[in-house]
């Protein structure tokens, strides 16, 4: 295979996959009624006038499957632990108990899980968007070369089928997040 096309497919391939972490990423912070670390991944904190990310000042673990629990490292930064907690607006009402803070995670209800699909299906939708922008630029790379209208159409070929195995791929991911989502 010619050099410029096959470097043209790897960077296509790059790009898509670039839009499948970036879905798998998004989909992450779309809780889906079990309460999971990864929850308060988004939570900065004023660390001696630093905003450090909650993980790297505390232990974020949860003890089952209603509750987050957050272990400072340092005692003293509880109040500022709880006011990022509220600041960062993710419907949480985390309580102090002097040693560390606990979160119950409240059950989603039908209207919210509702919201989280629809939530979830445009993060999909933007990853296939991604996905087609991707395969839009490989052809018009291919066009700009000077080959064989054999080898563009073969090429060209060569895109679209990565382009469909990524959003079979897309398609799973979402089913599987929406299903979670749904579940009661």
């Amino acid at each position: 295979m010619n050099e410029e096309i096959k470097f043209i497919l790897d960077t296509a391939k790059e790009s898509m996959d670039a839009a499948m972490k970036h879905l798998e990423k998004e989909l992450v912070n779309i809780r889906a009624g079990k309460a999971s670390p990864s929850m308060l991944g988004s939570v900065m904190v004023d660390y001696y006038g630093t905003q450090t990310p909650l993980n790297q000042v505390s232990n974020v673990n949860t003890p089952d499957g209603r509750t987050i629990s957050v272990q400072p490292w340092e005692k003293s930064m509880l109040q500022e632990i709880e006011r990022a907690i509220m600041n960062a607006n993710l419907g949480f009402n985390p309580m102090n108990n002097g040693e560390s803070i606990i979160i119950n995670v409240p059950p989603l209800t039908e209207e919210r899980r509702l919201q989280l699909s629809k939530q979830a299906k445009a993060e999909a939708e933007d990853a296939k968007i991604g996905v087609r922008n991707a395969r839009k630029e490989a052809n018009n790379d291919l066009k700009d070369l000077d080959i064989s209208e054999d080898l563009q159409k073969n090429a060209e070929i060569d895109i679209q089928e990565m382009t469909d195995t990524y959003v079979k791929k897309i398609d799973h991911v979402f089913e599987v997040k929406e299903k979670e989502i749904m579940t009661v």
